[in-house]
């Protein structure tokens, strides 16, 4: 019995490893990679894509005014914006267009895949492709036109950049240093290395038909009852595209600013949701890797790799642990742990500087053992997701100008 603990306790240390070193030796293979968008495109007729643009706004539709705005002024055209308003007050909007459409649901659905199941039902006209947005998004002038380059390359989901809105507090700054390094390293390597990006939630845009059989599918047809225990709609619908046969690509310059959360409470409140759905997607992401080691398919396999990884902060917690016992059972178990974490460490430093972060992002380093703590506290509101998940309130509200001058 006792060597069979042993065995395990080997098998977690060398599991910790791998996925300590994995990000780097990812780094490393993308550097050695080309941008293959130049050579998709040449020769190809460019065609103008028709997207929806659909933007969910629970509550607060006032703070979408700005990505309206932002939408409105793309330098690619051949758009048109749905404005969900669920549960919120639309009664003084004051804003028109004619590539806007305000809808406001009766009764409220209280549920973002249900808004947005609302707006595609209620299309002006047939879109190429659907473009979802969260309300406190703004959307760089030539967002659609740097998607619109990838449509044409072939690509039926394609995922924009979203980076920080506000680094205005030391929780910002650490939250957009993490998905600083989230997107170098789960969104931006995978493709150049033949696999898929991790869909980010908002700012991805995706081929009509593919995104009406995934909001139509059983998954999001029996999981929209379920209310906050259905898994997050975009860890259903990245699977959904992967068991299409379909690629997810990232797009670096289709930059969606995003709002980061402001202090350590809103920090609690959405890990709380985001950890509840890693470990609902768990089996999801374990059968990525045994189909793609089955059926020699790279895409899944790395994927699955990619999205099997612990948290973080879960995986830097357990290798201190695992540390600390290979002191009492096997020096070498702690080295290795050691050797690991520096390595992973430095990584992330390194993501961070290929990432052109800014200063802002490197003077949060103080606030991560509060927002690491923030994380671990996450993990206790996860046993009741209808009492404990809330609602994340946006309150940042500045234009798309404003974020470009900074």
């Amino acid at each position: 019995m006792a060597a069979l603990i042993l065995y395990v306790f080997y098998g977690i240390a060398a599991t910790l490893a791998f996925f300590l070193v994995f990000p780097f030796l990812t780094t490393v293979a993308g550097l050695l990679t080309k941008d293959k968008l130049a050579k998709i495109l040449r020769g190809r007729e460019i065609k103008n894509y028709d997207y929806a643009n659909i933007i969910t706004a629970y509550r607060n539709a006032d703070i979408a005014k700005p990505l309206v705005q932002s939408l409105i002024n793309q330098t690619h055209g051949n758009h048109h914006i749905y404005l969900v308003a669920d549960n919120a007050d639309v009664s003084n909007w004051g804003m028109s267009h004619e590539k806007l459409t305000v809808l406001k649901p009766e009764p409220a659905l209280n549920l973002k895949v249900k808004s947005i199941i609302y707006a595609t039902e209620r299309f002006v006209r047939p879109h190429d492709y659907s473009v979802i947005w969260d309300a406190d998004n703004l959307a760089h002038p030539h967002f659609l036109a740097h998607i619109n380059q990838w449509a044409n390359a072939g690509y039926k989901a394609i995922q924009g950049q979203r980076t920080a809105k506000n680094l205005d507090t030391k929780m910002a700054a650490a939250d957009a240093l993490g998905e600083f390094y989230k997107n170098y390293i789960e969104r931006y390597l995978p493709p150049r290395l033949g696999s898929s990006t991790v869909i980010s939630g908002s700012g991805m845009a995706v081929e009509q038909n593919l995104y009406n059989s995934y909001l139509y599918g059983k998954e999001i047809q029996e999981g929209q009852h379920l209310w906050k225990k259905m898994m997050q709609e975009d860890k259903i619908l990245q699977n959904h595209i992967l068991r299409a046969d379909e690629q997810i690509v990232y797009v670096k310059d289709a930059i969606c600013y995003d709002e980061k959360v402001a202090d350590a409470s809103q920090v609690e409140t959405q890990r709380s949701r985001w950890l509840f759905s890693y470990f609902q997607n768990l089996p999801n992401s374990t059968g990525f890797v045994l189909r793609g080691l089955l059926t020699a398919n790279w895409n899944k396999f790395f994927f699955g790799l990619i999205t099997v990884a612990p948290p973080l902060f879960i995986m830097v917690g357990l290798s201190g642990l695992i540390f600390l016992l290979g002191l009492l059972v096997n020096w070498k178990i702690s080295v290795l742990m050691t050797i690991s974490g520096l390595i992973f460490v430095g990584n992330i430093f390194w993501t961070l500087y290929l990432s052109d972060a800014p200063k802002a992002v490197f003077d949060s380093l103080l606030a991560i053992p509060t927002f690491v703590f923030k994380q671990f506290t996450a993990l206790f509101k996860m046993t009741n997701p209808n009492k404990n998940f809330k609602h994340s309130e946006h309150k940042v509200v500045v234009s798309i100008d404003d974020v470009l001058k900074e």
